[in-house]
């Protein structure tokens, strides 16, 4: 089979069957466009979806980036399935919680997985056991793949630590 020219050579071999889809295309232009790593929207689609574009959760998060219907509504998806406009969507959402957390990776996985407000209020990654996990699994799986800095834009780079203070206004 002859290599996809557009495939980013992280991504785990479960994108494999979504590259006949130009799914991983897709990902490198949203994560151009946002300056996003190609790398976390990859381990944040493995995390939420296992790359299942007609995933949903038990709270009813829909798609590869597990959107909830609120949050897709607000973001103007008309089918969270699409993955197309799910990754587009998500990714969309992913910019503005970096860029209301400061590029502190930890509290931007935090907000995208139990909301902004939760990590307002507790001032950091809330107590949530299901949030820690995923936090942390997303951290390990960047980290297995060698990621050791993710560009979030030309010349900035998204810190893993949890001191960085939080921007709410």
């Amino acid at each position: 089979m002859p290599p996809v020219a557009c495939a980013p050579v992280d991504l785990p071999a479960r994108l494999e069957s979504m590259r006949a889809m130009g799914i991983d295309c897709h990902i490198k232009d949203v994560a151009i466009r946002y300056g996003v790593s190609e790398d976390l929207i990859a381990a944040i689609i493995e995390t939420e979806s296992s790359f299942d574009p007609r995933a949903v959760s038990r709270r009813g998060a829909r798609g590869l980036m597990q959107l909830m219907p609120a949050t897709a509504t607000l973001l103007g998806v008309g089918d969270p399935f699409d993955p197309r406009e799910n990754i587009e969507a998500g990714v969309r959402h992913l910019r503005a919680l970096m860029d209301r957390f400061d590029n502190n990776l930890p509290l931007v996985l935090a907000a995208y997985n139990a909301g902004e407000q939760a990590v307002i209020q507790y001032g950091g990654i809330p107590p949530y056991p299901q949030t820690r996990q995923y936090v942390s699994r997303i951290l390990r799986r960047l980290n297995r793949d060698g990621t050791k800095t993710i560009r979030s834009e030309p010349g900035s780079r998204v810190r893993a630590d949890h001191s960085v203070p939080i921007r709410v206004g």
